[in-house]
């Protein structure tokens, strides 16, 4: 049986880190994080290619569960994936950045 990916919180995702949002499209226009690399969970086997293979991946969804399954799944396929604990929920909650797709006012949903 394949061990859960590793659990990190927002504030301890390092500046700089390569970021994977695993929602669908509506909740990535409505607030993201900037630079995060945008891949919906459902597309994650057909295009994992797009995913830089020599970074660890902080994967994101908006409260977790997805996030895990992504995270667990890319392991599972040779990549080093940690979980942000609360999604883009408690990444809000931090303070850390967010953007909007068309520059409205971010949020999450």
């Amino acid at each position: 049986m394949t061990e859960p990916a590793p659990v990190v919180t927002a504030d301890q995702v390092p500046d700089g880190a390569v970021l994977l949002d695993v929602r669908e499209q509506d909740e990535w226009d409505a607030g993201h994080a900037p630079g995060a690399i945008h891949v919906p969970l459902g597309d994650l086997p057909s295009r994992v290619g797009e995913l830089p293979g020599d970074a660890e991946l902080q994967v994101l969804c908006r409260a977790g569960g997805r996030a895990a399954r992504a995270a667990t799944w890319l392991q599972e396929n040779g990549y080093d994936a940690v979980v942000v604990d609360g999604g883009m929920g408690a990444w809000q909650d931090a303070g850390r950045p967010v953007v909007s797709e068309d520059g409205s006012e971010p949020r999450v949903i």
